[in-house]
């Protein structure tokens, strides 16, 4: 059973008092008693400042981690829903993506640098994707099928944390518009095709950089998703889900 608070202050007190009632019986000395006394006095509000700034620091933490928590979560609910699926379709938009693709097959072996040199080649890489490529009606297929799953994530107020996350959304959404505004996606004209081609390299770009971040995420926390992750890599096009 639980002590009320106001009990638990009044304990403190009485037995603080307690003991300088015995310090002074056992010692005698009301003048240093007196002198401690206003000593504490005097650094009570440096010790509640400091230990207000503590708690709060730590507080904040635990917040932010919990946070985090449940926005990689909101991030792994994309990859299984979307993104997976997404980054595999592009490939077949790539006029010639190996490069990417060699770049982008983690193993169980990568470290924090890994993942880091990962995102900086696809910031400093200029990733082409070309509309007249790949199967236009299939893509605007299956993001027509999930444009319910990408609202639904577009409504979660964790997002406004990770500025980044909430970026691709909007690029991936923005093309799914794109796509559904044309009634056919037949015999569109140079121009059209080459601004539905930028529209796929934005969304593409973002997806990259934060599925990268989303791996090493797994590796780090969860290695048996880590594990089944790059075994069933996007970017790979030989890649199964068999453990070899």
């Amino acid at each position: 059973m639980r002590m009320p608070k106001d009990r638990i202050v009044w304990l403190l007190l009485l037995v603080s008092l307690i003991l300088y009632l015995a310090d002074y019986f056992l010692f005698g000395r009301a003048g240093e008693i007196g002198f401690g006394f206003m000593s504490n006095v005097a650094f009570l509000p440096v010790y509640v400042l400091f230990v207000t700034l503590m708690i709060e620091r730590v507080l904040k933490e635990r917040e932010r981690e919990a946070m985090m928590k449940k926005l990689n979560m909101v991030i792994g609910v994309f990859f299984s829903e979307v993104g997976t699926r997404l980054l595999h379709d592009f490939l077949a938009f790539f006029p010639d993506g190996d490069e990417l693709s060699r770049r982008l097959r983690p193993t169980p072996q990568w470290r924090d640098d890994d993942f880091i040199a990962a995102r900086d080649f696809l910031k400093g890489h200029n990733i082409r994707l070309d509309a007249r490529l790949g199967d236009l009606a299939g893509l605007k297929s299956f993001l027509a099928e999930k444009k319910g799953t990408m609202l639904m994530l577009m409504e979660n107020p964790n997002l406004l944390e990770h500025a980044a996350f909430t970026d691709l959304l909007w690029a991936v959404f923005h093309l799914i518009e794109e796509l559904q505004a044309r009634h056919s996606l037949e015999r569109l004209p140079e121009t059209d095709l080459d601004h539905l081609s930028g529209d796929m390299k934005r969304a593409h770009t973002h997806l990259l950089i934060e599925w990268v971040s989303y791996i090493s995420h797994l590796k780090k926390d969860y290695p048996y998703l880590f594990s089944l992750a790059v075994r069933m890599n996007p970017m790979n096009p030989d890649a199964h889900p068999e453990v070899g």
